[in-house]
Formats: C-alpha cells, sequence, structure tokens
C-alpha cells in the first residue's frame, strides 16, 4: 500500500525541553481556584504527530494571555501538558514516517504497576515511569493520538462506559469505542481509577483521523479546546471562539468485543478492508492467519483501526465490534 502524502510534518518543540515541573517536556499551569488536575498528553506514539501542534497551538494561547484576553490560562484548578515519546518523535524520517512510533516498545502498553515495576529498561518505561506521578494525579486525562490508515475521528473510551459518557458529554467525535482492552499491555486511559466504574477518574483517548492528513491537527486542537471547557478549565466564551469544527448531529458507540491478533506472520485480510467498514453477514472470512480463519462473528461486524501492515505475531491487526443502536 502506498504511504500517504505528508500533509503535516512535525513541529518544532526544542524549545518546549524545560518544562516548569523538573521533568522535559512537561508544563503546568495552576488556577488560584480549586478545581480539578487536568492531563492533556501527545505524542504518545512519536509519529502521531497532531497532538503535538495541538499542544503548541495551545502554549500559544498561554503565551497570549497577559497580552490579549483571547489568550488561555486555566479558570480553575490545574493542567499539565505532556509531550510524552519525544526520543521516538526526534527519529522521524519522512522518507520512512512509520518508524518513529517508538525507540524500543510501545509506549502505551506499559502502563500497569507490573509493566512500570518491572526490571525491564527500554525508552518508552523510563519516560513512562517519569510522568506516571502526573497521570496518577490526574482526575482527568485526554490523550491525543492518530492512525496508520484513513479512517473518521473516533474516542476511545477504554473499557469503562463511564468514560463513554463522559465523550458523549463532550460531544465529539460523532464514533465512540468501548474496547476490551488491548492484548498487548494497558493503556494509560485504562490504569488505575480511569476503568474502575466507581471512580470519578475520566480518561479518553482521541484518535484524530490519518497520521499526516492536516485535518487530524483541526481535529485534535477543535477535542482540546472542548475537553477544556468540558472540565471547567477553560472559559465557555474561548472554547466557543476557538472550536474549529461543527459538533455532529449524533455520537454512535461501538463496542469491540474482540481483538484480531497475528499469531504469525502469514496474518492476511481476505476481503478489502478500511476503517469503521461493516462485514454484513456472520461467517464472513474476514482473514488468515497459518492455518486459522478468522470469521465475521455477527451480522454487521464493524471493522475497527484495521492494519494492513506491520502483520507480526503479536500485533492487533484490527478489532471486532458492534453499533449498540
Amino acid at each position: 500500500m502506498p504511504q500517504p502524502p505528508l500533509e503535516i510534518l512535525p513541529p518544532p518543540i526544542a524549545h518546549l525541553r524545560r518544562g516548569n515541573v523538573g521533568v522535559d517536556y512537561v508544563h503546568r499551569f495552576a488556577s488560584a481556584r480549586p478545581g480539578p488536575e487536568v492531563l492533556v498528553q501527545a505524542l504518545t506514539h512519536g509519529n502521531e504527530i497532531c497532538g503535538a501542534h495541538a499542544l503548541l497551538w495551545l502554549l500559544e494561547q498561554v503565551e497570549q494571555v497577559e497580552q490579549v484576553e483571547q489568550g488561555f490560562a486555566p479558570q480553575r484548578g490545574a493542567l499539565t501538558l505532556v509531550l510524552a515519546n519525544v526520543a521516538a518523535f526526534e527519529r522521524f524520517d519522512a522518507q520512512a514516517p512509520h518508524r518513529s512510533r517508538f525507540v524500543d516498545e510501545d509506549m502505551n502498553r506499559v502502563w500497569s504497576d507490573e509493566a512500570l515495576q518491572a526490571p525491564i529498561d527500554s525508552v518508552e518505561r523510563r519516560r513512562a515511569r517519569e510522568l506516571r506521578p502526573f497521570v496518577d494525579e490526574a482526575d482527568f486525562v485526554l490523550d491525543i493520538h492518530s492512525m496508520h490508515e484513513d479512517c473518521q475521528a473516533l474516542m476511545v473510551c477504554g473499557t469503562a462506559d463511564k468514560n463513554a459518557a463522559y465523550a458523549r458529554a463532550l460531544g465529539v467525535p460523532g464514533l465512540l469505542l468501548i474496547d476490551t482492552g488491548h492484548p498487548a499491555g494497558l493503556r494509560m486511559v485504562e490504569r488505575g481509577g480511569f476503568s474502575d466504574p466507581a471512580s470519578p477518574r475520566r480518561a479518553l483517548l482521541v484518535e484524530c483521523g490519518q497520521h499526516w492528513q492536516r485535518a487530524s491537527v483541526d481535529v485534535a486542537i477543535d477535542t482540546l479546546v472542548r475537553f477544556l471547557a468540558l472540565t471547567g478549565l477553560a472559559d465557555a466564551d474561548w472554547a466557543q471562539q476557538h472550536r474549529r469544527l461543527p459538533t455532529p448531529p449524533r455520537q454512535r458507540l461501538v463496542r469491540v468485543t474482540e481483538a484480531v491478533v497475528a499469531q504469525s506472520a502469514d496474518f492476511r485480510f481476505l476481503l478489502p478492508v478500511q476503517g469503521l467498514a461493516v462485514v454484513p453477514q456472520a461467517g464472513t472470512p474476514i482473514a488468515r492467519d497459518g492455518e486459522r480463519t478468522w470469521l465475521a462473528p455477527y451480522d454487521n461486524t464493524v471493522l475497527v483501526m484495521p492494519s494492513t501492515q506491520h502483520a507480526r505475531p503479536g500485533n492487533t491487526q484490527v478489532r471486532l465490534g458492534r453499533y449498540e443502536d
């Protein structure tokens, strides 16, 4: 499959290295009024650059607050902005942009206590250990991602229905996803209280579209602006002024029932796939992996974030789900 064109490129971020909390690329802004601890993270994967563009845009708004009324400062609580896997981001090569996803391992699979406390050294685990205190202090988290394939924006709400309810309050994007968790390890938005139905903490992971489409930046900024308003950190008028996209007329929820994980390098799809394609009939062959054939488990099976590349043992190639409505 040909590589999609690079409509956006990595923005310059070296000037942001020195944060204000003693950890590189972490910036915290607090209000004098009590309120929630809010964390927004970008670059969990080094090649998913729309989130870096969004955080740079917001930091420019922070810098303007002393100069113009349109700038941004938290109205209550505190906001922490994180550029996570900068080591991978710095390896970005326009000739092979997928290779900068991570250095040693996927940073969004290491967020269990067992993984973080294990005697395993990697670039991603060292960085996650640095960031863990900020994640564990947060009441609300937005993790900004993008996708390998061309697909409409969607909100991954972890495994807890409370996060889907929070995404409905947010109003975007039009598609919400309740997952079964990732078989390769715990994601940040599933850590601790974020996946506990009884906890008031909420975490969302927005997939803003294909990695290098210009539209992904608009989705990232629009979602960020709305998120800051929903948490109460942003003034409603400021948020309304800076929205970039219309509110979808309705949101639909896909509930994933299983992940298709490659067991061999011989994994192959048996039908043309694209993000959110629907397989009408149960029993339709979807993929073959060695001697195993994956079949659509029910009528109107939704193919969520299929990956047509990187088929190797342990990789999730597609998630299977269905619309709840």
